[in-house]
Formats: structure tokens, sequence, C-alpha cells
């Protein structure tokens, strides 16, 4: 859901499940986004809804539009402006195919059954994400925790020459 805070700024409500949150390896960049003033954190939150969240090729987190399988899937809320709702787009790859940007209702973990809200998350893609599910034997988990963090490999440390979608591929058609 977007909302205007000011006249001047339209805020876009994300909800965050994976690398991106407090304690874990990218949320580096949201602090960022905090610092520039063009993103709030307004606390835990959990989908209101079950979806699957499982980890692809190094260890990234993804949730998979499908609502109704999985777990509700806990994370935090910000709010982000368009400037920083642009540099989350680019980091998270929607104009390749990385993720999409969907629609998910959320609610305070604290308050839960109190203020659903509409929000949005970063989802595999869906030229990716069903078989992504399947490969993981349609098992995905709750949260994304500091343990699976600690395996996630920072794009930096890839391979040079690695494309993520055809890393995906990859380890999609990988016998495991």
């Amino acid at each position: 859901m977007s909302t205007n805070q000011d006249s001047n700024s339209k805020q876009t409500l994300i909800f965050s499940y994976g690398t991106l949150k407090r304690g874990f390896s990218n949320h580096y960049l949201m602090q960022e986004l905090i610092n520039k003033n063009v993103a709030v954190f307004l606390g835990p939150h959990i989908t209101t809804h079950p979806y699957p969240l499982v980890c692809g090729p190094y260890n990234i987190p993804y949730l998979i539009h499908l609502s109704g399988s999985g777990n509700r899937v806990k994370g935090e809320l910000y709010s982000v402006s368009t400037q920083g709702l642009a540099r989350l787009d680019e980091f998270e790859g929607t104009k390749f195919g990385h993720y999409d940007r969907l629609p998910v209702q959320v609610q305070s973990e604290e308050d839960e059954g109190e203020g659903l809200v509409e929000a949005e998350a970063y989802f595999a893609n869906k030229s990716f994400a069903e078989r992504l599910w399947e490969k993981k034997g349609k098992l995905g988990w709750n949260e994304y925790r500091e343990t699976d963090g600690k395996q996630y490999v920072m794009p930096g440390d890839r391979a040079k020459d690695s494309c993520i979608l055809d890393d995906i591929e990859l380890f999609l058609s990988s016998i495991q």
C-alpha cells in the first residue's frame, strides 16, 4: 500500500523477510536509506497468510507467491520513499527478473490480530518461483534466521562472471 506521509513524498510499505532485516548482511542498505531519511523502520511484522519461504543458490532467501502454502512469515516493515524504493528495486533485480515486488498483507507481530496492513514484498520471480518451491520439497520456513544468514554468500564473493538467473537455473537443474 502506498501512502502520502507528506504532500511531496509518496511512501510505500515494504515487508522485508531476508538479508535486508536488521542484523543481516544486506541491512547496510536499509540503514543507508534510513540515514538519508528515505526509509523508516516500522517494526516486526508477520504475513497474514502463509507463503513458502525457501533458500536458493548462495543461500538467498525467496518468498514464493503461493498464498496458502508454506507458513506465515516473520519479517520487518519499512516505509520507503519513491527514491528509496528505486534503490531497493535495483538491489533486488526487479528489472531483470530476479524478484517481483508484489502486494502482501501483514500485521504487527506485537499486536497480532490487530491492524492488517497492505504492503509490498520482493517475491521470487514467477519464471522460477514454483520450480524452486518444488525443488525444496515444498518445505519452507516461517523465518529467515541468523543461522541461515551466516550461510548467505554476498554478491562480491560469488564468481565474477556469474549471473544470478543462470545460477538459479543451474541450481534448479542440479540433482540434490
